[in-house]
Formats: C-alpha cells, sequence, structure tokens
C-alpha cells in the first residue's frame, strides 16, 4: 500500500526511540574540562587526518553554529551545482575551519560554551517523535527528532574521543553516554545491509559488551531490513563487539577488515561482512 501525500512516514523500522536530550549538558562539560586541561602543545596534535586538536575543536563549534542558524557573511552554507551532500559538508566544514585557525584556544573554548550551552537549550523543547532532517547513513530523509538530536550527540561525543586520543587519553568509559552513541550509531544496521539479500524473518545479532552492553537485532522483511521485529533464538548470523572497536568502526577510526579480527563472529558470512561495512557518520 503506498502512501498518501499527507500521510507521515512510519519510522518504526529505525527501533525504539533514543533521548539524548540530557546528554547534551554533561557532554559539553566534559568537553570544556579537556580543552581547558590541554597543554599548547597538545592542540596542535593530530586529531584526525588532515585536522589537529585545534581545527577540530573550531570544527565542534560550527556543528553548534549550524545547530543555531547562526552564520555570517564570511561563511554561507549552499550547496553548489552539481555538489554531493558527502562534498558539500566536507567543503563547508573545511571552510569554517579555516576560517578559525587564527583563534585562540581561549577564544575557542569561551565561544564553545556559549554556543554548545545555546545547543543544548535548543534541543530540551524538541517533540522527538516530529520528523526533523534526514540521517543520510541511517536512510532516513525525514528522521524523527529523535534520532537527528541523537546523531546530533554522537558527533560531539566522538570528536571528544578524538581529542582524548590525539593527547594520549583513553576513550571516556561512562557507561550512559557510550551505550546511547553505541545505540545511536546501531540504528545504520538496516540501511547498511539495504542490498543483502535474505529470506523475510532472516535476522543479524549485533552484541557490544561492557561497559556499554547492548543487543540490536535487525531483520530481513518484505520492505526492508527493520529493527523493529522481535529477536528470535537463532539468528542466521551473529557479532559481538567490545565498546571501542565499535565506536571506531561506525566511525571509521578503524576499518571492516581490522575489525573483524576483533569480533567474535558466526553464522552467515555474507550478512556478517556486509554489517562490518557499517558506517554512521557523512563519510
Amino acid at each position: 500500500m503506498s502512501l498518501e501525500p499527507n500521510d507521515p512516514p512510519n519510522p518504526s523500522w529505525l527501533g525504539k526511540p533514543i533521548d539524548a536530550r540530557p546528554l547534551f549538558g554533561p557532554e559539553l562539560a566534559s568537553l570544556l574540562d579537556l580543552l581547558r586541561g590541554l597543554r599548547r602543545s597538545e592542540w596542535s596534535r593530530t586529531a584526525v587526518p588532515g585536522w589537529t586538536v585545534h581545527d577540530l575543536a573550531a570544527h565542534i563549534l560550527g556543528d553548534c553554529h549550524g545547530r543555531l542558524g547562526w552564520s555570517s557573511e564570511r561563511h554561507q552554507r549552499a550547496m553548489a551545482a552539481g555538489e554531493t551532500l558527502e562534498a558539500f559538508i566536507h567543503r563547508v566544514n573545511q571552510e569554517w575551519v579555516d576560517l578559525h585557525a587564527d583563534y585562540s584556544s581561549t577564544e575557542l573554548i569561551e565561544a564553545l560554551e556559549l554556543a554548545g550551552t545555546q545547543v543544548a537549550r535548543q534541543f530540551e523543547g524538541t517533540d522527538l517523535d516530529a520528523m526533523g532532517l534526514g540521517v543520510s547513513w541511517a536512510g532516513a530523509d525525514p528522521a524523527p527528532n529523535w534520532l537527528d538530536i541523537a546523531r546530533e550527540f554522537t558527533e560531539f561525543w566522538t570528536h571528544r574521543q578524538q581529542i582524548r586520543h590525539a593527547t594520549g587519553r583513553d576513550a571516556d568509559p561512562e557507561p550512559h553516554a557510550l551505550s546511547t552513541v553505541l545505540d545511536t550509531f546501531m540504528r545504520a544496521l538496516p540501511h547498511t545491509l539495504r542490498h543483502t539479500r535474505a529470506p523475510a524473518g532472516t535476522q543479524l545479532q549485533v552484541v557490544i559488551d561492557e561497559p556499554a552492553v547492548g543487543i540490536w537485532t535487525v531483520t530481513a522483511t518484505a520492505e526492508r531490513w527493520s529493527l523493529a521485529e522481535a529477536p528470535s533464538d537463532r539468528p542466521a548470523a551473529s557479532v559481538r563487539l567490545d565498546p571501542e572497536t565499535a565506536w571506531r568502526l561506525c566511525t571509521r577510526g578503524i576499518d571492516p577488515d581490522t575489525a573483524l579480527t576483533r569480533a567474535r563472529i558466526s553464522g552467515d558470512p555474507q550478512i556478517v561482512e556486509a554489517a562490518f561495512q557499517i558506517v554512521s557518520i557523512v563519510y
């Protein structure tokens, strides 16, 4: 049955809603504490390919400004003719970082505190069930606000971990935030498996160990793979990962082959191989 033009999309295949709104305040506090504690030399360390810690902090500020609709004549966001979404996002991100290359660490921290606080307040009153911005890596456009907001939280959390790693610190193991990030990342599974054919009822189970324990079951249906179906006792394939491997795979901090060597897998090799192509960022 086709939807009527005014019928709202049904996002149930994305699984149970996530409420990441209360986490933005604590996440901002953790980021500011981290940045304030950095030595001057640590700001110039490579955080991600092509960007230093300073650059990544400027990028986080840009994410905040984008959410708030704050812009300037020097940085207007508009897609060029023929430009893909991914190319557009990468271009404007680099332009923003370049524009803020001369900001001092103190200026960045102060600007992040102001904008980050406003973002947290903006999300507080958002209707989670209403439809909002699309989440391309989940194949949802539009996406429910709960997924859009959770996606935004994963951005801030992931960038903070990248700064921690760049400066010789382990990832923050705080379980609530980590569990929310991984739960959000796993919403990419149905989209990841979209080209993997399997009989209706076929299931893949993904298990992530402590300290972010979680189990996700994605099921092949007549229309698509779905996280809404009840799990069975015998999935066709299963994957077990530690949290560090899981979040770094989803953000391409490690490649699928490396992640496979760290995982415990069983069942249908085609489904397993497809699942390890998961990407939960614009890549």
